[in-house]
């Protein structure tokens, strides 16, 4: 039977194999970690902050694009009701002066 000395003994020698094993699963993560840094760095992708800017940039742009249309058909729309210049017209004009 196990003197409470030997399970004393037991239990610190097993913390230490833990405390090693830990300490070598951490030194495995870190090169793991630096090694697929190091692959995503070789792909040249884009960080996520760079990515979210440039999706800002796009999302003004559309709201742009809507904006002009819709004023390009407010336009179009009040030209409608006008009599169309011909280049006769602007000739003549440009003759009277």
């Amino acid at each position: 039977m196990r003197s409470s000395r030997d399970n004393l003994k037991f239990m610190d020698d097993l913390a230490k194999m833990a405390g090693g094993a830990a300490q070598s699963f951490g030194a495995i993560r870190g090169q793991v970690k630096a090694l697929v840094n190091g692959f995503l760095a070789e792909m040249d992708l884009v960080t996520r902050d760079e990515f979210d800017q440039v999706e800002a940039l796009a999302q003004k742009a559309r709201e742009r694009q809507v904006a002009l249309e819709k004023r390009l058909a407010e336009l179009e729309k009040s030209l409608k009701g006008q009599k169309p210049k011909t280049a006769k017209t602007q000739k003549t004009k440009g003759a009277k002066k």
